[in-house]
């Protein structure tokens, strides 16, 4: 593929900004012709960019990585960069945005603003899809903040709504900590690597990585890593300043569909694009295994007691935010990026169909045959899956001591099959019940040890290969993971049968608030930044605030 005709890839984005543009001109309230106007564009903006990015995707699988020259003043401008990770997340959030923008097309119709909410999703998604081709550091940055903007405005579409005013404010106070980390980190590398074009980059953290760091590049790599990992903590809704994300249910569903085409990923993106200079330095990608472990954690707890479906999305969404950030502080990178796909594609379909979840609940539930429960069925489970885990693992490269973030997350992710192994144990149990639980644990174990595998090989090219444990502090974290999963999953066990005691009644309400966390952020929020929308009182937010989480 001739390095001119790459400059297509930014055909997606500028199409997106040609569309939205006349929607944001007009301040008219909207009618059928104004929708169908601001709608059509917009689509086929959108499916022009899916094609794009299709066959950039195929350029990349024959030509290998291709990058353009930086058109700008001593290094700062704009290029484009085409590897693996830029292919994978091109399509991604150019299919996710495409289904987001039709769905939008209709679901707003009639509303006064609606063909003002298309031209700045337009805008948003075109801001997510520059960020991804961005071939120099500058120009991520600046889709970086443009993302941010036009999630601002998307968040208080519903400008006379508390909850999203507040949740807006809070990610735009997150935002802003993270433009500015972002920004100096940017600084420095330019000092400490001369360049800011992602070739330029990864050969000088290369070079560094092969001599070995002295101790005067030590120091502003260790800087320069935590900046980009504080940056990327705030941008994926990381503990303890998670609880926008809760609130974003206050907005449009499309709105909360389009957070997982890319912009809840951008986080994840920036680590994953910057792995060759974060992977430097251990004390960094030690706080993103540690933020993200307890992140994944505090979510997955939460997200049992809640009783909305899109809050219990939300809080999902902040575990698998932790799941990911794991994964990259432990080095196992390809995993990282395989999850934010998985994850992507099946949290944005479940928020564009959150309105059926009650009727398919109701159609697939079936009478307990009221047996007894086994005596020894949490144990047996537990064993059975790890079990699993360990020996499939092991057979497919990804022990504990090759690839321990491989290992753990696939370890957590089958102690969600405890449950379908411990109701095989009980009630009346029969050899081929059974049999077919245990069958369904291996074949669900080896799908994701392959894919896990599959992913490593075909992003050799574009991220680190997947890291050992380099200190026992690596260990620790994987150990502290799995043993909390594995505590998570027996309290999952036993909260049914001790509903009815007070201090399970008490505890319950504890974690359905969130310990309290976002209450606590909407108080300071409140306290420093008190206009509230027209008529509505600062006592009125915080009991509105109180009643959206729970």
């Amino acid at each position: 593929m001739p390095t001119p005709l790459l400059w297509l890839c930014a055909a997606g984005p500028l199409l997106l900004i040609a569309a939205a543009m006349p929607s944001l001109s007009s301040s008219a309230p909207s009618t059928d012709r104004t929708r169908r106007s601001a709608a059509g564009p917009a689509f086929a903006a959108s499916l022009a960019a899916l094609a794009v990015a299709l066959a950039a995707a195929a350029a990349w699988a024959v030509h290998g990585t291709l990058r353009t020259g930086t058109v700008g003043i001593a290094g700062v401008g704009f290029g484009i960069y085409l590897d693996g990770l830029t292919a994978v997340m091109l399509v991604l959030v150019a299919f996710v945005g495409a289904v987001v923008t039709r769905y939008s097309g209709r679901y707003l119709d009639g509303d006064p603003n609606h063909t003002r909410f298309m031209g700045w999703l337009g805008l948003t998604l075109a801001a997510v899809l520059l960020l991804i081709v961005s071939g120099n550091l500058f120009q991520f940055a600046l889709a970086w903040v443009a993302t941010s903007v036009g999630l601002h405005r998307l968040l208080v579409f519903y400008g006379e709504r508390p909850a999203a005013v507040l949740a807006a404010r809070k990610k735009f106070l997150a935002s802003r900590i993270g433009d500015i980390c972002l920004i100096t980190a940017m600084v420095l590398i330019q000092r400490t690597f001369g360049s800011l074009d992602y070739a330029g980059i990864f050969a000088a953290a290369d070079a560094l990585r092969a001599s070995g760091m002295d101790p005067v590049h030590s120091a502003p790599i260790h800087g320069i890593a935590l900046l980009l990992v504080v940056a990327a903590l705030l941008k994926s809704a990381q503990f303890p300043l998670h609880g926008w994300l809760t609130e974003v249910m206050e907005t449009p569903t499309p709105v909360s569909a389009l957070l997982h085409a890319g912009i809840i990923n951008a986080g994840g993106f920036l680590v994953l694009r910057l792995a060759d200079v974060i992977s430097l330095s251990a004390p960094s990608l030690h706080v993103l295994a540690m933020v993200g472990g307890l992140t994944a954690l505090f979510g997955s707890v939460v997200m049992l007691t809640q009783t909305s479906v899109k809050v219990s999305l939300a809080y999902s969404t902040i575990a698998q935010m932790g799941f990911m950030m794991l994964q990259c502080g432990l080095g196992a990178y390809s995993a990282a990026l395989l999850h934010i796909v998985a994850h992507s594609l099946y949290k944005a379909h479940a928020f564009l169909s959150s309105g059926s979840v009650i009727d398919i609940a109701r159609a697939s539930w079936s009478p307990s045959p009221g047996g007894k429960l086994h005596p020894a069925r949490m144990t047996m489970a537990v064993a059975a899956v790890l079990a699993t885990v360990l020996v499939i693992g092991t057979l497919s490269g990804a022990s504990l001591a090759e690839k321990p973030g491989v290992f753990a997350l696939g370890a957590i992710m089958l102690f969600g099959l405890v449950h379908l192994i411990a109701g095989a144990i009980d009630e009346r149990p029969t050899g081929y019940v059974i049999g077919r639980a245990a069958a369904l644990a291996v074949l669900v174990a080896a799908a994701y040890f392959a894919l896990q595998l599959g992913a490593e090989r075909l992003l050799a090219g574009s991220l680190p290969a997947v890291q050992g444990p380099g200190s026992p502090l690596d260990y620790a974290i994987v150990a502290a993971v799995v043993l909390g999963f594995g505590a998570l999953t027996v309290f999952q066990n036993l909260m049914p049968r001790h509903a009815g005691e007070p201090r399970w009644q008490a505890l319950h309400v504890h974690i359905t608030n969130g310990f309290y966390v976002n209450t606590i952020a909407n108080r300071l929020v409140l306290r420093f930044w008190p206009s509230l929308p027209p008529g509505r009182s600062t006592s009125q937010a915080a009991t509105s605030m109180n009643g959206a989480q729970r």
